[in-house]
């Protein structure tokens, strides 16, 4: 059944409840529900035999809230029925498939991923308003009748209770598969016990408290089973973690090449610890005074009010716990190790260590399945989005264009780039932020300046990095190299299989607004190549790189550790060993030597890691530059420590990319795109519908 006919029938259902037709059962009224070819009303009449209008919606809650049009879809074509399903391997294999289909990717459109400050998209008056919910929904645009993004409901995004219904669902069949070795049933088991957990976590993640069923509803359940209340976060946490215990144990080690993306210990471990991260975290562990009159139907908080210190504790050990697993698997911090591009042999030869770093730092998340990545996600059906959206526009130019006539915009877009107030997160080459650098020239941060002529000798680090000789602005110039691996900026580089082009992203330039596509161009004037694959172009040899994406990877493993053990316990060595295993390989010196040297760090700032609060601002920054662009970590984490209002209802800023010259481009501008981010949008609403039919569950606070 579609979405339009569900709830069309729905509505008719509850526009004619005193209608009914007697004489038929429930399980005919359950077949109707799945049917697919009709929403006559006549139909639902000739068939049902509803009692009490409380069973009618208990039946409609439990087709809406768990599977409804996607019952059972699981069920492939050669296949009869659901239970066949478990005849042998080869059919089961879908059921377990498609446990991992309803991950969230980098999707533009349906998930978070460009949730916080970090993303501007050239479409900003919102016309499609089923593109862009994470940029949608930090404008204030989430409402109850209308979400942003639904996931507890499926508007605009997956229905993340059908995958959970299903693990119910498959579970005690898993035993039936005859050629099923019995370590594999167990590891199937675990696998599809795990899934569950996740989408259960990504739940309380966006909704807070939620309805959790501990044992299969079936068809013929009383209502009192089917339309239950939310439960406390901190149930949740513990029924997802419980679960997640018993799962562990059974599974794989380490997937072998043909099942990467299906999780492992390794990667449970590592998932597991971020969860205890968050349930740690103040907005979970203590939250806000916003949270503390949204209260169950006994009147008690659904959020843990008073913070409990041994949950840093309990996250510590789950993080060192699967920094064990990582170890014993081998998994590393990522190193390029590949051939690099020949257009760079000379910087390579002339800047050899600059370039390494640079490379290590650009194919990091586009490697696919390197050695750095705990656990991705390898359903690429709608991948790409953001990182099409975000690649730039090949210029028009005969030299860049490789074998055939000149590239188009197929696969590249000009329409999502970098805010200003990402930028500037970013640190210097000292490994300092921006307003601690003593060095850095915080008031002429805006002026053009010329960078280095190739001759010059303070060029030479620069080769491979920058342009030479050309125009650019103060702040671009003596950063770290993620800064320079992660953005497209003016006067730096943007590296193709064909050319490394020369990107000045004004009007009429090369990475800006282009007279053959007037209407794709980066609104802010600032690139994001991190997302992307460098071999992924347009034109007449389309291709697209595809590469899973990272869910968890181990640089985020060693932030947590040294985020975990500060709360816990404060500043110490072991901690800043962990910050600077991220901080070797990205090129910056290590956090002591930042803080501690006077030539670099102002007075304000010196030895700043020394005590608890400013590592813990130590820390966040480093995750915000880290996982820039990556998995809406950095608003995760601004959520979780309670600073999303105060970080994210502000202006966009960015450069003036219609202006064809320096004097011009360099001014800056706001972006109109009226954000507003409250206290209430921290949190999804539940769709009015769900409320209409489970009148047991509580509304978020705000909606």
């Amino acid at each position: 059944m579609n979405t339009d006919i569900k709830h069309s029938c729905l509505t008719d259902i509850q526009e004619h409840v005193n209608e009914w037709i007697a004489g038929r059962s429930r399980k005919e009224f359950i077949t109707y529900l799945r049917m697919k070819d009709t929403n006559n009303l006549s139909d639902l009449k000739a068939i049902m035999s509803i009692k009490s209008l409380k069973f009618l919606m208990a039946l409609a809650f439990l087709f809406a809230t768990f599977s409804c049009s996607d019952y059972l879809n699981i069920v492939p074509d050669n296949a009869p029925d659901f239970n066949s399903l478990f005849t042998s391997k080869e059919l089961a294999y879908n059921a377990l498939a498609k446990m991992y289909a309803y991950m969230p990717t980098d999707n533009r459109d349906i998930d978070p991923v460009l949730a916080g400050d970090e993303w501007v998209h050239e479409e900003i008056n919102d016309t499609h308003n089923a593109w862009l919910q994470g940029i949608r929904w930090m404008r204030g645009l989430q409402s109850a009748s209308s979400p942003v993004i639904g996931w507890w409901s499926g508007d605009n995004a997956p229905r993340l209770y059908i995958p959970i219904r299903e693990a119910d669902l498959i579970l005690p069949h898993i035993d039936d598969i005859p050629d099923l070795s019995a370590k594999e049933k167990a590891d199937w088991k675990a696998q599809v016990k795990y899934m569950k957990a996740y989408y259960l976590f990504l739940l309380v993640n966006t909704y807070g408290p939620i309805v959790i069923y501990e044992k299969t509803v079936l068809p013929d359940a009383q209502p009192e089973e089917m339309l239950q209340p939310r439960r406390k976060v901190e149930y949740c946490f513990d029924y997802i973690i419980r679960l997640m215990d018993e799962a562990i144990p059974d599974l794989e080690l380490r997937r072998a090449s043909n099942d990467l993306g299906q999780i492992d210990q390794v990667g449970a471990k590592a998932i597991k610890a971020k969860i205890m991260l968050y349930r740690a975290s103040p907005f979970f562990n203590g939250s806000s005074d916003y949270y503390k009159n949204f209260v169950d139907h006994d009147g008690q908080p659904f959020f843990t009010m008073e913070a409990k210190p041994e949950k840093w504790k309990e996250a510590l050990d789950a993080v060192n716990t699967a920094l064990e697993a990582c170890k014993q698997a081998n998994i590393e911090l990522y190193r390029f190790e590949g051939y690099k591009y020949g257009y760079d042999s000379t910087a390579v030869r002339l800047n050899p260590d600059n370039m390494q770093t640079l490379y290590d730092l650009r194919m990091l998340l586009v490697d696919p399945w390197n050695k750095e990545l705990i656990w991705g996600a390898s359903n690429v059906k709608n991948q790409a989005r953001v990182f099409v959206a975000a690649n730039i526009i090949k210029p028009d130019k005969d030299e860049y264009a490789g074998p055939g006539p000149a590239m188009n915009a197929d696969m590249c877009y000009n329409q999502l780039g970098a805010s200003l107030n990402s930028v500037e997160r970013f640190y210097t080459n000292h490994g300092l932020p921006i307003d601690e650098d003593k060095t850095y020239d915080i008031v002429g941060q805006y002026d053009i300046v010329t960078t280095p002529a190739q001759n010059d000798p303070a060029y030479l680090p620069l080769y491979g990095i920058m342009q030479p000789a050309v125009q650019t602005v103060r702040m671009y110039l003596n950063r770290e190299p993620r800064f320079y691996a992660d953005l497209g900026i003016t006067g730096g580089y943007w590296r193709t299989h064909f050319v490394c082009i020369k990107t000045m992203m004004m009007n009429g330039t090369d990475g800006g607004r282009q007279i053959s596509f007037p209407g794709y161009y980066l609104r802010t004037g600032i690139g994001v190549q991190k997302v992307g694959h460098p071999e992924s172009f347009a034109g007449p040899l389309t291709a697209q790189v595809m590469f899973p994406y990272p869910i968890i990877r181990l640089a985020d493993l060693y932030l947590m550790k040294a985020e975990a053990l500060n709360e816990y316990s404060g500043p110490s060595q072991e901690i800043y060993d962990a910050i600077n295993e991220v901080r070797r390989r990205a090129g910056i010196p290590n956090v002591e030597e930042s803080y501690t040297n006077p030539d670099w760090v102002k007075p304000g700032a010196l030895n700043k890691h020394m005590l608890k609060d400013g590592l813990r601002e130590i820390i966040l920054r480093e995750r915000a530059v880290e996982f820039a662009y990556e998995n809406a970590t950095y608003f995760w984490d601004m959520r979780r420590h309670n600073r999303a209002v105060a970080c994210f209802n502000k202006r966009m800023r960015g450069w003036s990319p219609l202006s064809n010259n320096a004097a011009n481009f360099f001014k800056l501008a706001e972006i109109d795109e009226n954000r507003v981010f409250t206290e209430r949008d921290q949190l999804f609403p539940i769709s009015i519908k769900e409320m209409e039919i489970n009148t047991n569950l509580i509304q978020n606070p705000g909606y």
